[in-house]
């Protein structure tokens, strides 16, 4: 890895809100790139950059205009990362956008048509692609070492409201308040395991949700989804929710010749083959949270440098994102959605 003392790479945050300044300082700690905040709140921008000792701009557009970057890090609400990311890719940046993609269809045609003019690399964070137990876990499914998986399943929670860092913006004064922004359990917080899974298993075919906010404090929006899912010949089931007092996610694949399970809450997966007694677990710690967004940082600058990708792309995002609109198109109509039905 380079040094800390000479980063080649400029980036700019756009949005320093919780995720955003997590990406400033897991940037910095690369020791590749030189960071920059960008926020429209100056109170909230003269933190960070005082923070992290970073340049801030008010104005994302003005700092480009300016010249000297390289890359930029859309952390801004859900129904800007399209508009931004053309805008971005245009200038010939590369991007990296927060997940989900949007919170609809409207300039995916045009955001998939500017990447592949411009030549630069784009990725969305879906950080779950770089967890190491993740990648070992996927690796080995992948390989065949249970057979072919046959059903698949999530159960996930946390207590949300006490999670958030004490400094970060409250979620219920944030973009999480409304699903406009890309607010809500579905596209806020299952959206990383259902993206996760179809790297697994390949892209979701139908899905039929049920959803309501049963508990979380100070939002209307749903806290707890059910989703029943099919992805080619597997049979998908989530359990999510936001409010539980254990911050747990677990999931486990079934196959002829065995089972896979994953407890992300302990960072380890397990094997359990036909005819065995037990699970044989294997741990793949990392030393923080931070971890894993350090890591995402470098895959991404690993992208720029022409290295092989390893971060969810825009084609595999979309998926996502149409994902996140067929589970609130079934909720709302209580009926199975197809996800390759919907349209702009």
């Amino acid at each position: 890895m380079p040094s800390r003392a000479s980063p080649n790479h400029s980036v700019l945050v756009v949005g320093c809100g919780s995720i955003g300044e997590r990406h400033v300082r897991c940037f910095q700690q690369t020791g590749r790139a030189s960071v920059a905040a960008c926020d429209s709140n100056p109170a909230l921008l003269k933190r960070v950059s005082e923070t992290y000792g970073v340049p801030g701009h008010p104005d994302w557009e003005a700092a480009l205009d300016k010249g000297g970057f390289e890359a930029v890090v859309i952390c801004t609400p859900a129904n800007w990362h399209i508009p931004m990311a053309i805008r971005a890719l245009g200038r010939g940046l590369n991007v990296l956008s927060e997940k989900p993609l949007s919170n609809s269809l409207e300039g995916v045609d045009e955001l998939l048509e500017a990447e592949k003019r411009s030549g630069r690399q784009v990725a969305v964070g879906y950080v779950m692609r770089v967890y190491p137990f993740l990648v070992q876990a996927r690796a080995f499914i992948l390989a065949g070492g249970i057979g072919p998986v046959r059903e698949a399943w999530l159960h996930s929670g946390q207590p949300f409201h006490l999670l958030r860092p004490a400094n970060a913006q409250p979620y219920a004064q944030s973009y999480y308040r409304s699903r406009a922004t890309g607010g809500g359990a579905i596209q806020d917080a299952l959206t990383h395991p259902s993206n996760w899974l179809e790297s697994v298993l390949g892209p979701t075919d139908a899905v039929y949700c049920d959803c309501a906010h049963q508990v979380l404090p100070g939002v209307e929006v749903e806290d707890t989804a059910h989703v029943s899912a099919r992805n080619g010949g597997v049979l998908v089931s989530y359990a999510l929710n936001q409010f539980q007092a254990p911050n747990e996610m677990t999931f486990q694949f079934n196959a002829a010749r065995g089972s896979v399970k994953i407890e992300a809450h302990k960072q380890r997966w397990g094997v359990f083959l036909e005819g065995a007694s037990e699970w044989t677990w294997h741990d793949a710690p990392v030393a923080g949270r931070d971890s894993h967004f350090i890591e995402e940082a470098n895959a991404f600058l690993d992208q720029i440098e022409g290295r092989p990708a390893r971060l969810c792309s825009v084609t595999d995002a979309v998926q996502s994102l149409r994902f996140n609109l067929a589970a609130l198109a079934s909720a709302a109509s209580g009926s199975r959605v197809r996800c390759q039905d919907l349209h702009v």
